[in-house]
């Protein structure tokens, strides 16, 4: 079923971030371009970096290895920000994705936390979110359960400047 399903959507004439969202709904895994690249474990797949080829528009660039975050518009950088990312036990996902959905205050709950309105939420991969964050000020170190911590008024900044479908391109 997959792979037929994966065929039309690959052939479509749909835009490449609609045809990566069909496929991760569908968990078909996360189309780049016309390649999918498998989810089931999407924290080991390499990075594509579209953001070398497509400098125009605005994306945001989550850096791992720096615990920081860039804004990006037309090439120039809008904003840059210490944040917090998911440790080891709970790494952040790395790849090309979109925000899907923007909540400007929502519920977290996973194993071990329960986190009423958490503000400036942008979603960009199954529960995997951008926010500000209030429960702690530790930013630069890896804190989170995956999620990309912003200290809560750049996570303002963001989340007024981010449309939906805004690439996040997640890396090392």
């Amino acid at each position: 079923m997959s792979k037929s399903i994966r065929s039309i959507i690959e052939a479509s004439a749909l835009p490449t971030n609609r045809r990566r969202f069909l496929a991760r709904v569908l968990g078909l895994g996360m189309a780049v371009g016309t390649t999918v690249l498998p989810t089931s474990d999407s924290v080991a797949a390499a990075s594509v970096d579209e953001t070398l080829t497509n400098r125009t528009g605005k994306w945001i660039e989550v850096v791992l290895s720096q615990q920081r975050l860039y804004a990006w518009y037309n090439g120039s950088l809008f904003l840059t920000s210490l944040v917090s990312t998911g440790t080891a036990a709970h790494p952040t996902v790395r790849g090309n994705f979109h925000v899907y959905v923007k909540y400007v205050a929502t519920r977290m709950r996973g194993p071990g936390y329960d986190l009423p309105n958490v503000p400036y939420t942008m979603y960009f991969f199954r529960g995997y979110g951008l926010h500000g964050t209030y429960w702690h000020h530790n930013f630069g170190h890896p804190m989170s359960h995956g999620c990309v911590n912003l200290p809560t008024p750049v996570a303002a900044r963001l989340f007024a400047w981010t449309p939906v479908g805004t690439l996040v391109n997640v890396h090392y």
